[in-house]
């Protein structure tokens, strides 16, 4: 029960929620960011994936790789990991999920009692499980199998809906839950399930529930210039859960030292009295840097 009182404090009540939806809606491709910290992480990261801040810890997901993939019929070797850590990017504990070739978590949520984990093949078109997580004891359910790489999943607190992006977040898929939050029975085939994204704007990395029906996704999108050279852009979006449409994109126009977008890998938003924090990940092993900027709005 700790845990679930700051997570309300920012997110769960309506006017709460209504507050973060429409401060996120404000801003701009020129908002004014102010970095704060950058916090080297002090243990080995891997691959972050995806991140949430309960209270005063931050619980980040990461892809650990020991055989590197042949080819797109490949799903290399490795292990998921669920790290633990503090302000100071002190290491506090961290398990480990997954099953077989089934190691690559993505994007995670936090619905005021748990933390949502799916745990995939490390290749498009393929398997994933998706885990419920205790952020306390760390204990893990295993809630579901699905025949598709999930790469982000939402379970939104006061809905009885999770909602699921695929490899490249070009499809959505949604299942309903029962009381005991249990998948209800149904028809479990992508073919029958599947919604294809409409939008093309970024590739999500990481997807946070922010009221009943939205989540708010972080990502980028590399793009090829004429003369061979890639730009890595990173950007938020508003996804409606209802319609599977997005109801706001913004370009983030912030990059870490490494030249990465901040949205590359993991990030978490929160509300301020003056505006928005976020924290982001953007880079992997030895690099990986807790970096927090805030911005102040109307």
């Amino acid at each position: 029960m700790k845990y679930l009182l700051p997570f309300l404090l920012i997110t769960s009540p309506l006017f709460a929620q209504h507050s973060l939806v429409e401060k996120i809606k404000q801003l701009r491709p020129a908002t004014e960011w102010s970095q704060t910290a950058a916090i080297r992480l002090q243990f080995p990261s891997f691959h972050p994936q995806g991140m949430v801040k309960i209270g005063d810890f931050f619980y980040m997901s990461s892809v650990e790789v020991t055989r590197k993939r042949r080819d797109s019929s490949d799903g290399g070797e490795g292990a998921g990991h669920l790290f633990k850590f503090d302000a100071t990017g002190k290491l506090l504990t961290k398990i480990t999920l997954g099953e077989g070739s089934m190691y690559h978590p993505g994007g995670i949520d936090f619905d005021g009692k748990y933390i949502w984990v799916p745990v995939a093949e490390y290749r498009p078109n393929s398997r994933s499980i998706i885990y419920k997580v205790e952020p306390e004891s760390l204990a893990s359910q295993e809630v579901m199998r699905f025949d598709d790489h999930i790469g982000a999943i939402v379970h939104p607190s006061s809905s009885q809906t999770l909602s699921g992006a695929s490899w490249g977040s070009r499809n959505f898929y949604h299942w309903n839950l029962d009381k005991t939050g249990a998948v209800t029975k149904t028809i479990n085939t992508p073919e029958k399930l599947r919604i294809t994204n409409p939008s093309f704007y970024i590739d999500y990395q990481d997807c946070h529930s922010i009221s009943p029906n939205l989540m708010l996704c972080g990502g980028l999108q590399k793009i090829k210039k004429n003369d061979g050279t890639v730009l890595s852009l990173g950007g938020l979006e508003i996804v409606n859960l209802t319609d599977n449409r997005p109801v706001f994109q913004v370009p983030l126009l912030l990059w870490s030292p490494t030249g990465a977008p901040m949205t590359n890998n993991p990030f978490f938003i929160e509300s301020t009295a003056q505006g928005l924090r976020a924290y982001f990940v953007p880079d992997d092993d030895a690099t990986s840097t807790l970096f927090v900027y805030e911005t102040v709005l109307k």
